[in-house]
């Protein structure tokens, strides 16, 4: 960050007094200019017994395989964070069932909040962001292709205790 968003003069990066964390102030204003993770909401979705999943059509990991999951926006629920994504990467309307998972991505500033949903039919098709969306059985996931770390460790926790009910949503950290 060079300049201030609210009055455009330059920032200096110190820690302002009563903190403990290098921040960009406004050397004019004083403002502080805070820096927090980003939140991404996803939904590990199914029908029946398989999973849906979205070949990217974008960077990172353009072509490869992935939950539906994007950033949230301001205003907005997590919960419905995941439906939408879910709906602009496979068109697929969904019914949220419960808090899946929480993961921590310290080195990219991320948390991921990842819910499990279900389709009451079985419609989808590619959205703006998605080459193609297809549902599968655990068998055929394709492991070897999926675009993000944390989507294997989701998808393989999902698969671990797919059969649990009531399902208790955990915490886990992914890190480089």
């Amino acid at each position: 960050m060079k300049y201030c968003s609210l009055c455009g003069a330059t920032v200096s990066s110190k820690i302002p007094q009563g903190d403990n964390v290098m921040r960009y102030v406004c050397d004019a204003c004083d403002t502080v200019h805070y820096q927090n993770p980003k939140i991404v909401a996803g939904c590990i979705v199914t029908w029946q017994d398989r999973i849906l999943l979205c070949r990217r059509a974008i960077e990172p990991r353009y072509g490869l395989w992935t939950i539906p999951a994007g950033f949230m926006e301001l205003g907005e629920t997590a919960n419905a964070a995941a439906a939408r994504e879910t709906l602009e990467e496979a068109c697929a309307v969904v019914e949220i069932d419960e808090l899946f998972a929480l993961y921590n991505i310290p080195h990219v500033s991320q948390v991921y909040i990842i819910f499990k949903a279900h389709l009451n039919a079985p419609e989808y098709s590619p959205g703006e962001e998605s080459l193609e969306t297809e549902l599968f059985s655990v068998d055929e996931i394709p492991w070897e292709e999926l675009a993000f770390p944390v989507v294997s460790a989701a998808l393989e926790r999902f698969v671990e205790i797919r059969d649990e009910t009531p399902h208790r949503p955990f915490v886990d950290d992914i890190i480089r």
